[in-house]
């Protein structure tokens, strides 16, 4: 086709050439998409913690001191329950008595979910309080964007491309 795309041939296979390429252009992305999801199974007391986690599709300046991973993971512990929360490399959240969270999935409305700091130093996490609820608008989206607030001052966002999602790695999350 490239040296002849005029040729009788090459109208005749054009469709169908279209269509070969599309169909590989939706799995690379299918693969890229799944690839930026990693999980994890782990023994703890009582049984096992299941996790997937993503990273931010960019890195957010989330303390004035340039722009650092942000996560977003899903967890299953027998113990604690199920939770979803984002994790920051650097700054802070402003959310220890509570906070309110900017939720978007894809080009839909702008939702308003609860979000809260625990005071812990274990790991720099906010929790997102309706993890059903973010667990389901994951379900067909392409992405989920989250702008929360920090310590530096207003709000930062994240977007991540969860479209890769393994559902069947969190088997209890429904």
């Amino acid at each position: 086709m490239a040296e002849h795309p005029d040729s009788d041939a090459a109208q005749r296979i054009r469709p169908l050439h279209e269509e070969v390429r599309a169909k590989a252009t939706e799995a690379a992305e299918t693969r890229r998409t799944t690839a930026l999801w990693s999980y994890d199974r782990k023994p703890v007391k009582g049984g096992e913690q299941l996790s997937a986690a993503i990273y931010a599709k960019a890195n957010v300046d989330t303390d004035g001191r340039g722009a650092k991973p942000v996560r977003l993971i899903f967890r299953d512990h027998p113990d604690w329950g199920r939770s979803s929360y984002l994790v920051l490399e650097a700054g802070d959240f402003d959310c220890y008595r509570g906070c309110r969270l900017k939720v978007q999935v894809d080009e839909l409305p702008v939702k308003t979910m609860a979000g809260s700091r625990p005071d812990t130093d274990e790991a720099i996490a906010m929790f997102i309080e309706d993890e059903r609820a973010l667990w389901r608008m994951t379900d067909g989206a392409k992405t989920i964007t989250v702008t929360f607030p920090v310590k530096a001052g207003g709000t930062r966002t994240a977007v991540f491309e969860v479209a890769g999602l393994n559902r069947s790695k969190l088997p209890a999350w429904k």
